[in-house]
């Protein structure tokens, strides 16, 4: 006996009068470096009291975040991860990663306050 396909991803029935089904994921483009608007923070916090530098701010592909977050932990020599739009670098690695940023000509966001 074969399955019916539905194409409204899982909804049976809705009771909401403005319910739409959730429609795929436009593709986000990816911002040239000199525009995107990177912060630079220092993070412990839910990290079991080790510290990691978080970049954050990157708007574009997962794919273009991905390789980001390899060359800063290249270039640091340190673990991390790259996901949500924000790239962890393992350890106080500030110094290292402003340097790198600002060499390949990304734009860090203004302090504010």
């Amino acid at each position: 006996m074969k399955k019916k396909s539905s194409s409204s991803h899982g909804i049976v029935y809705s009771t909401d009068p403005t319910f739409r089904p959730v429609e795929e994921e436009a593709i986000v483009e990816t911002l040239p470096p000199a525009e995107q608007p990177l912060r630079i923070l220092l993070d412990k916090k839910q990290r079991a009291g080790k510290v990691v530098t978080l970049i954050t701010g990157f708007i574009g592909n997962d794919s273009d975040l991905q390789s980001l977050g390899k060359q800063l932990r290249n270039h640091c020599g340190t673990g991390g991860s790259a996901k949500d739009g924000e790239v962890i670098v393992q350890g106080d690695q500030r110094e290292k990663v402003n340097q790198w940023l600002l060499k390949n000509g990304y734009r860090l966001a203004k302090k504010v306050g």
